[in-house]
């Protein structure tokens, strides 16, 4: 037997739930389809928070979406009653010709973001833990801070639930066909569900449902540890702000202690490990962490003590770095979100917002032509 819905969501991770959460907000008869638990650990939203910032090196088309993203988590707290969002400050570190501080100097600039360019003994009298070579420079913008990324996809995920939205846990969606009326998805349990419209949210798993993407979504293994500061007054959430740094040897990211034990570094792109999924190594070795133990003892090394605790995520990257958010080519019913390449989860609530835009409207309300699937 068929059962049929306004709108269907494949993949309930950190997009997936909030694009459920949209579709339901703007009255939408939805299901969420998920292959494995919901909530669950294997996608890209493990590893308790996520940094969010506005001073974006990446690109200065980021940060109107990213004033977008901070209403909504604010809106999305206040809905729950659960402080999801941490304000900290956040650096943006490197040489001072190199991309990730002109980068974040040229979006505070188009955007009169407000900010200040510190040197490295500036940055270490100011906050103790960084302890930067003297070539170093810090960006410094004061809205920075980090998302606690679990319970947002747990707090998308009510709030759909909330305003009634129907979800199926483990239970993986196989296929699916355009028609005339909108999609038809079949699933693995054998059931067959029909709806006007269909979005893909899948994270590493997208190139599964939707072949066109199977080589411009590629899923990549990325590791976390958490250390025991040596001096923790160093690294509490008042005295250290999210930091990236584009170092010689690599582009690393961290977080103070919050949420569990530990000061948290990652690496972007970690060991450069692309993956097949049905052969990911969850185990976390000495190679992994001697990667992350290169920029913790030159960098942090007062964070320099024994590990706490480490953890397996993914990153799906593109070939640009930029995100996938359109429509599918030959099937305008089908909108797709992919492609985040470790820095779109602070992101999740607007594209949620961008996602039901793009299916109900046939357009989204803000500018993502920089993100159109036709680039790749």
């Amino acid at each position: 037997m068929t059962t049929s819905y306004d709108a269907i969501v494949v993949g309930l991770g950190s997009m997936g739930s909030a694009t459920l959460y949209h579709l339901a907000r703007r009255g939408q008869r939805v299901l969420g389809l998920e292959q494995f638990d919901v909530p669950n650990s294997l996608g890209s939203s493990v590893g308790v928070n996520r940094i969010i910032r506005l001073a974006y090196a990446e690109h200065p088309d980021y940060v109107p979406l990213l004033r977008r993203a901070y209403e909504l988590w604010r809106e999305l707290e206040a809905l729950t009653k659960e402080r999801l969002l941490v304000i900290t400050g956040g650096l943006d570190v490197g040489r001072e010709h190199e991309e990730n501080v002109q980068g974040s100097l040229l979006s505070c600039s188009v955007h009169d973001l407000a900010h200040e360019l510190l040197d490295a003994g500036a940055v270490q009298r100011r906050f103790p833990g960084y302890r930067l070579p003297p070539d170093m420079v810090a960006v410094h913008q004061p809205d920075g801070g980090f998302l606690m990324s679990e319970r947002c996809v747990i707090a998308h995920t009510v709030a759909a639930l909330d305003l009634g939205a129907e979800i199926h846990g483990r239970e993986r969606a196989t296929s699916w066909k355009a028609n005339a009326k909108g999609v038809r998805v079949e699933t693995q349990s054998g059931s067959t569900y029909e709806a006007g419209s269909l979005v893909v949210t899948a994270g590493p798993w997208v190139g599964d449902l939707v072949t066109e993407l199977a080589p411009l979504a590629v899923p990549e293994r990325q590791v976390l540890l958490w250390a025991q500061p040596r001096r923790p007054e160093y690294f509490r959430v008042d005295s250290f702000p999210v930091f990236t740094m584009q170092a010689p040897e690599g582009r690393f990211y961290g977080f103070p202690v919050h949420g569990v034990p530990g000061f948290k570094i990652g690496k972007y792109h970690h060991r450069q490990q692309s993956v097949r999924l049905e052969a990911i190594d969850r185990e976390c070795h000495a190679e992994d962490e001697a990667v992350l133990r290169e920029g913790l003892r030159r960098y942090f090394p007062d964070a320099d003590g024994p590990t706490l605790a480490m953890k397996v995520c993914l990153f799906t990257n593109t070939s640009d770095e930029h995100f996938i958010l359109d429509r599918h080519p030959d099937h305008p019913q089908v909108a797709l979100a992919a492609g985040f390449s470790g820095h779109g989860f602070k992101f999740c609530s607007v594209v949620g917002e961008i996602m039901a835009d793009l299916v109900l409207d046939g357009a989204a309300r803000h500018k993502i032509d920089r993100f159109r699937l036709a680039r790749l």
